[in-house]
């Protein structure tokens, strides 16, 4: 088992490990002087890649929070429609899939056993796979067509932190992969992607320093037994395992949703007691972040005039977050896209601090295990 160092826990040691495990798992895979992504071990064909009719994500927890990050990067880039499954009940909803599909399958293990079984599922139905795995050789690598391996190294903490940035890094290069093969993106416009993914180490390192502010919202904010997680879009698989992780770890109610879908029920629970997180980061040069981003201002407003105590995630130099938010986190510019791998940081933070302070077996939360080996 790999040594703590100087860290108190392997989570904590992990979430700082995340720079890392993204440089590992992009390095190799892209040329920036050419602007290509080169995925040797996905063994589909341009042919077959290019005649694609849909992708199939399935994966379990923290795993298919990154399949839905994925879904978003997957029909953006190379213009494919996507669905994404739970693992455990792929199989029990009679799944129409087959030829002209390819289902990829997401596991830290490599040895998850409902996604091991949506996987044969999927091949018995005509559809190829690809696995995405942090363990070379598990069983879901060997039986997929390909495999894109995520190079975090070993993960110890059962909450999942820097194996799932690296499983979102491995899933922007997938889809960077068929848009370059499908003719979807220009050389140029790939270029621009990967330039701004070989930056997202350093960005990451930048938002790693928000530790002591994360530690100081966790003294304020220890006694509250309940939270509530929102984001738009792409924003919304972060708010599920930023809540997934309190959950875990802290053993704190929390419940991840879209902003949009508040009015819907959940505005209901708002009151002073019951803490906000909101996802709020915004990519200036993208009109749809834009547009999301001012629904986002009016929801916080209106959840300001409900008296709920909020904490946003934006992006560096937003002031009209810091005057209305309670407590504002920020990290670095970045696309879209590419905007969750960013957040995710301080809600993993945020989870670790409340669980320490609360004096919780961070690495060894009750009732779970790191290998889900049975179904």
């Amino acid at each position: 088992m790999p040594a703590k160092g100087k860290f108190a826990h392997h989570m904590i040691k992990e979430i700082f490990e995340q720079p890392q495990a993204v440089r590992d798992t992009v390095a190799g895979r892209v040329s920036l002087e050419i602007g290509t992504v080169r995925l040797a071990e996905v063994h589909v064909s341009e042919g077959e890649l290019r005649k694609l009719r849909r992708i199939n994500i399935v994966a379990s927890g923290t795993s298919r929070h990154a399949g839905m990050v994925g879904q978003y990067m997957i029909q953006e880039l190379a213009g494919l429609p996507v669905e994404v499954d739970y693992a455990s009940e792929f199989a029990h909803r009679n799944p129409v899939i087959g030829r002209g599909e390819l289902t990829v399958v997401i596991t830290q293990s490599g040895e998850t056993a409902d996604t091991t079984a949506a996987q044969r599922e999927a091949k018995v139905r005509g559809s190829q796979t690809v696995a995405i795995s942090n363990v070379k050789d598990s069983t879901i690598a060997r039986e997929a067509d390909g495999v894109i391996y995520t190079l975090a190294g070993p993960e110890i903490s059962v909450a999942s932190t820097k194996a799932f940035a690296a499983q979102m890094a491995a899933l922007f290069l997938f889809a960077l992969y068929l848009a370059q093969e499908r003719g979807t993106l220009a050389t140029e416009q790939i270029g621009h992607y990967i330039r701004e993914l070989l930056e997202l180490p350093q960005k990451l390192g930048t938002v790693l320093k928000s530790a002591p502010e994360c530690d100081m919202l966790a003294a304020r904010f220890g006694k509250a037994e309940d939270f509530l997680f929102l984001g738009r879009a792409i924003h919304y698989p972060v708010a599920l395992d930023g809540a997934l992780k309190l959950k875990e770890i802290s053993y704190i109610h929390a419940e991840g949703y879209p902003t949009g879908e508040t009015k819907h029920g959940p505005n209901a629970l708002i009151d002073e007691k019951l803490p906000i997180v909101i996802l709020a980061a915004c990519d200036r040069g993208d009109r749809g972040s834009r547009l999301r981003y001012e629904k986002t201002l009016a929801n916080i407003k209106e959840f300001r005039e409900q008296r709920g105590r909020i904490i946003a995630v934006a992006s560096e130099r937003d002031e009209k977050i810091r005057k209305l938010a309670d407590h504002t986190i920020l990290v670095p510019q970045a696309p879209e896209l590419l905007l969750p791998i960013l957040e995710i940081v301080p809600l993993q933070l945020f989870a670790y601090y409340m669980a320490v302070r609360r004096g919780m077996d961070v690495d060894r939360p009750r009732n779970l295990v790191k290998s889900v080996t049975l179904e």
